[in-house]
């Protein structure tokens, strides 16, 4: 947790600093600004790349290892498949939501920034001229591992994922274990690359907004405002939804189940980690009533597969980096985004940040400036606050809905 402040403290200081930086140039320097911006955005694109060389590797590995490791729902059988329809449609009406909200709210459209990577620009315009299923097959079905490791072509590097670990899954232990131990080993030491990676984070800050400011002027604060504004909007109509379905399944034993969560709640609010109050969350919803083997099974699982903050966000934040940049997205590409961003979150879901990092490789594949991701790295702790805690609340739901459908729930443990 402290190196998690830190980073923050030193992301708002780097923002602070660029925004000076920036600042100057724009008023006192105006000449300079284009060729000023230019070189302090290098700054970024250092960070963009590192993100971007972890994506592949990460996704294989902790896909394959999740999916290899899912033999288990054989044994659980019927519980196993309720939870899996309940995270499928969750995550799908997350998704729903923020990309529904992102193009009523609009909240990108309050200031435009020219685009930089003209090539990617060119890139979007030919794919939404022609876009068709042919384009999304060959996107979809890679030809050769190594060729979509070598572009970061996610959607295949999923495809592939999902067979090997179904194959592994089905191979039986002897054969399967020491593959899925040196893929799980794999898997941390890139998970350990990542906290190193974020902290190059502020120096991505720094370059992005100080090259901001000094072209757009402080024009780009009432972005984050509004940003702010509508992602909380957003994040509170996602809870409407979940607590009415949640009402629906358990009736008035919804208001126990929040009394009972809110020290989780509030904990994973504060410290933007949803991982923080497992160990509560098994106690408070065995004293609530959910069967043990179900709270054993469901939880650690929802914690990979149902993570409705996260997913409501990714399209939310997509969505918002293409209006800012002012490319306008057609209903079926934003569809496609949609589907994709289905796929590969369940990849590397417990990933710190997971979220920026499946939103940069998904503003790569449909043409939008991976580098839009900066400009709003500096307010992502707060939206991370609004996340964990959705994701928190999601979790305990879908454990305690799975349990009453078995009629594995039983009166508080502290009531009987």
């Amino acid at each position: 947790m402290k190196g998690q402040n830190k980073l923050f403290i030193a992301i708002i200081i780097a923002l602070l600093v660029g925004v000076g930086i920036g600042g100057v140039v724009h008023v006192k320097y105006p000449e300079n600004a284009e060729p000023f911006a230019k070189n302090i955005k290098l700054l970024g694109t250092v960070f963009i790349r590192l993100v971007q060389m972890i994506i592949a590797p990460l996704v294989f590995t902790t896909l394959v290892v999740g999916i290899a490791k899912m033999s288990d729902i054989k044994m659980i059988g019927r519980v196993g498949t309720k939870a899996m329809l309940w995270f499928i449609s969750a995550s799908l009406v997350s998704l729903f939501i923020g990309l529904i909200l992102v193009n009523w709210l609009e909240p990108g459209h309050v200031t435009k920034l020219p685009i930089q990577d003209v090539s990617s620009a060119d890139e979007l315009l030919k794919s939404s001229k022609s876009f068709s299923m042919e384009d999304f097959v060959k996107h979809m079905i890679p030809k050769s591992l190594f060729e979509a490791f070598a572009t970061n072509e996610v959607l295949q590097i999923v495809i592939f994922a999902v067979m090997f670990g179904v194959a592994l899954a089905n191979l039986g232990e002897e054969y399967s274990k020491p593959v899925v131990k040196l893929f799980d080993i794999i898997a941390h030491a890139i998970l350990k690359m990542v906290g190193y990676i974020m902290w190059f984070a502020p120096l991505g800050v720094l370059g992005a907004i100080a090259a901001v400011v000094a072209t757009n002027g402080f024009e780009i604060f009432k972005v984050y405002a509004i940003y702010l504004r509508d992602f909380f909007f957003a994040i509170g109509v996602l809870w409407l939804v979940l607590l009415l379905v949640g009402y629906f399944i358990l009736g008035n034993r919804l208001f126990d189940l929040l009394k009972r969560i809110k020290e989780p709640l509030l904990i994973a609010f504060s410290t933007t980690s949803s991982e923080a109050v497992f160990p509560k969350l098994v106690e408070e919803l065995e004293k609530f009533g959910c069967n043990s083997r179900v709270v054993s099974f469901i939880l650690p699982l929802g914690y990979s597969f149902n993570l409705d903050g996260s997913m409501m966000y990714m399209t939310f934040a997509s969505i918002f980096i293409a209006q800012i940049y002012g490319i306008e997205m057609t209903l079926g590409q934003q569809i496609t985004m949609l589907l994709v961003l289905m796929l590969t979150s369940k990849g590397i879901a417990g990933v710190p940040r997971a979220s920026l990092v499946i939103i940069v490789a998904t503003c790569s594949m449909f043409g939008i400036p991976p580098e839009g991701i900066a400009l709003i790295l500096p307010i992502d702790h707060f939206c991370d606050m609004g996340r964990s805690m959705t994701n928190v609340l999601g979790n305990t739901l879908a454990t305690s809905a799975v349990s009453k459908w078995e009629g594995q729930l039983t009166e508080p443990l502290d009531k009987i």
